[in-house]
């Protein structure tokens, strides 16, 4: 798994915007998971090939499970900000 020239920290979300991601470099990622008006976060680090799969998937896209977002978007969520 390549990850030369990406430029952490990279940011996802599911398109049914139920869970943020901010990954931090290959191997550590934070997920916002949003159910009603609870938010949870979670720190990852991904130790098994399922996790560092799923953080692939996330940074390539290649499963389209997820769209890119900006740090402004992420930020806003996790800071509660309205």
């Amino acid at each position: 798994m390549d990850f030369e020239g990406i430029n952490f920290p990279v940011y996802r979300k599911y398109k049914n915007n139920k869970s943020y991601f901010k990954i931090i470099h290959p191997k550590l990622f934070e997920q916002i998971q949003v159910i009603g008006s609870k938010k949870n976060m979670f720190e990852i680090k991904a130790k098994q090939f399922p996790e560092l799969m799923f953080i692939h998937d996330l940074v390539f896209n290649d499963t389209e499970i997820a769209v890119e977002i900006g740090e402004e978007e992420y930020l806003h969520l996790r800071n509660g900000e309205d």
